[in-house]
């Protein structure tokens, strides 16, 4: 695994929480969550292309 994945997702979740104290603050409750929801599929997007380059990887050691 690579450190740049690590520091992707933690950029992410960094960003993600500022701006949702920012919209939190400003009244609009409804943009903070949708944000937080759009955060995480990318996050899962991120997670799930390296799930699958592993398992083309396992795939590919055992000739299956």
């Amino acid at each position: 695994m690579d450190v740049d994945l690590i520091f992707k997702i933690a950029a992410v979740g960094i960003l993600v929480s500022v701006l949702n104290q920012v919209l939190i603050r400003s009244g609009r409750d409804e943009m903070a969550t949708m944000t937080t929801l759009v955060a995480l599929v990318v996050v899962l997007m991120i997670v799930v292309r390296q799930i699958s380059g592993l398992f083309d990887t396992v795939k590919t050691l055992f000739d299956l």
